[in-house]
């Protein structure tokens, strides 16, 4: 059986892990150096940098027009979908698949090497909002990790797939909350945000684990965990839970530092209206909910924070694990969308307490929960409140202006590529009893409709711009918004997954479409690229179900009302 080869210095795996086949791992070096690696996929955002970008140029805008199918993988279980990204190591493919599943691949015909089915807690993991999500992986010291959705991480042995180590890491004192996002290595630890934005029980904690053994090395609790938070919820309302950490984020080298977004409070919806500060269900702030937080990768120790959501009453929340970091001008930023359609960039630098915005801008086209977003300072500008017992129209819908999944930043174009979203709802808040502690229950405290924007149907759009000033260089629309990550390439491409099925190229510079093809059923998770063998290949997840997905029949009809939610496929181009 193959041996990991993949880089740097063999000398610092055997030193953690011993000298078993560790030797050969994926190691600290190998991640810290992904974005220079571009025969592989090695993390979520396939490097720290976060960019989706892949510098391989063998599949481009000049041939493009020949890719086909080479080979496709359909996994034993893809209840609502698969929503995960792929990582590829030496022509090896690892993917996760709904419901615990974990599968090795040739990276070149698909052949199956290994598959695990982790043996979940079925009443924990059904009982939970987000089942049966997984989406994604990590790869390091000669381990492929996942976390699942009744609370556990688990170690499997690259080469084989046995377990390693299968660890319980989140208790039902804890909330009875799960892990649906990618673990995240960084140096010896793996890191995992939990669930919980929804969910009664307090809160949605961020962890570090030991690589080598599984247990926590540190945790930090995005809302009630230190004194600043506290003080920001009224009636001691943090118990109610939220703030759930659930999108992977990224590590920045150059400070040591862990960026993660976070999710909403709970309840989603408040009744306090425009009294949000002093009444309704949770009064206040509410840190560290729909923030950005910065953490000492060591330590777990809050260094920076940027709240983009003060007192969050619409569902617009932070957690979106998108952070680009990107430099210009001898200046480090990173660049981080959230659900409520801003774009902030920020410092790179987390000295600042909070976080110093350099500048936000709007991606979306429909608003009306703000009149806008100051650019110097972040700050929201005309907040729209929720009155309880009537119905409000609220744009964009609780889906997002930006949903969670990526977009992309070429270095070549100099342009982020990124969907947006155009949908409303029509929402009533109504005053809900707090559900019973740990119980797992959702905790919303309104109801809702999906509805259209004013004057026309629902629509997306892919846009290309400059990723600090937020202008735009050009922009396709969507009949059906896309909800799978986009991935841009050397190539002079842009990969755009669709909701109805439908994979296009399109060129990077223009948006012009290069090549299109129908895989039958909707995207909404992530796309690489790698080689085996010496060849390129193009790897998309498709499959249709999840929550948001479930709006698409009632707004849209066919195809949506027949697409089955059951199904979905690893499929895999190159050229011929």
């Amino acid at each position: 059986m193959k041996r990991w080869s993949t880089r740097l210095t063999a000398f610092s795996a055997v030193a953690l892990f011993g000298a078993s086949s560790a030797a050969f791992a994926v190691d600290g070096d190998s991640l810290r150096n992904a974005d220079k690696d571009p025969n592989n996929w090695l993390t979520y955002h396939g490097s720290y940098k976060a960019w989706h970008y892949s510098d391989l140029s063998q599949i481009n805008a000049a041939n493009v027009k020949n890719m086909r199918v080479a080979w496709l993988h359909t996994p034993s279980a893809s209840k609502r979908g698969i929503q995960s990204f792929p990582l590829a190591v030496d022509g090896t493919l690892f993917y996760s698949s709904a419901s615990g599943q974990v599968w090795a691949l040739d990276g070149a015909t698909g052949e199956v090497k290994w598959k695990h089915a982790a043996k979940l807690d079925q009443e924990r993991s059904e009982g939970t909002f987000f089942n049966p999500y997984n989406r994604g992986l990590a790869v390091g010291y000669g381990n492929v990790y996942t976390a699942t959705t009744d609370g556990r991480m688990i170690a499997l042995d690259m080469n084989t797939g046995k377990v390693v180590w299968d660890k319980m890491i989140l208790t039902v004192e804890g909330g009875n909350k799960g892990f649906t996002g990618a673990p995240l290595l960084v140096k010896d630890m793996v890191l995992v945000g939990a669930n919980g934005g929804e969910l009664s029980g307090c809160c949605g904690p961020i962890f570090a684990v030991d690589a080598k053994t599984g247990e926590v090395r540190w945790q930090f609790d995005t809302i009630g965990g230190d004194e600043r938070s506290r003080a920001s919820w009224g009636n001691d309302s943090w118990k109610t839970g939220g703030g759930g950490g659930w999108m992977t984020g990224t590590y920045d080298e150059a400070t040591n530092s862990v960026w993660w977004g976070t999710a909403n409070p709970a309840p989603d919806f408040d009744w306090g209206g425009d009294d949000w500060k002093t009444s309704g269900a949770r009064p206040g702030d509410n840190l560290y909910s729909s923030s950005v937080v910065v953490l000492n990768a060591d330590t777990g120790e809050l260094k920076s924070w940027f709240q983009e959501m003060p007192h969050d009453s619409w569902d617009f929340d932070s957690a979106v694990g998108e952070f680009m970091s990107i430099e210009r001008g001898g200046k480090r930023y990173m660049l981080h969308p959230n659900k409520g359609g801003i774009v902030f960039v920020y410092n790179a630098d987390p000295a600042n307490a909070p976080l110093k915005v350099e500048n936000a801008y709007m991606l979306g086209k429909t608003y009306n929960y703000i009149k806008g977003v100051d650019a110097k300072t972040g700050e929201l500008i005309g907040r729209r409140h929720l009155p309880e017992g009537k119905h409000t129209n609220v744009c964009p819908a609780i889906d997002g202006a930006i949903s969670w999944n990526a977009g992309s930043y070429n270095p070549n174009t100099g342009l982020f590529y990124k969907v947006g979203q155009e949908w409303c709802f029509d929402i009533e808040v109504v005053k809900s009893d707090v559900p019973a502690a740990f119980s797992g229950q959702a905790y919303f405290g309104a109801s809702w409709t999906s509805t259209h924007p004013a004057g026309r149907k629902a629509f997306g759009h892919v846009s290309a711009r400059d990723p600090l000033s937020g202008k735009v260089k050009w922009e396709r629309e969507y009949k059906y918004p896309p909800l799978a990550s986009l991935l841009s390439t050397r190539g002079n491409l842009v990969f755009v997954p669709g909701a109805d099925g439908k994979f296009e190229a399109l060129d990077a510079r223009t948006g012009a479409t290069l090549w299109s093809h129908n895989n039958g059923i909707g995207h909404h998770g992530g796309t690489i690229s790698y080689t085996a063998n010496g060849k390129q290949y193009v790897a998309v997840v498709t499959g249709w179900g999840s929550h948001v997905a479930g709006n698409y029949c009632p707004l849209f009809g066919e195809p949506f009302c027949s697409m089955p939610t059951d199904a979905g496929q690893l499929v895999v181009f190159a050229l011929p």
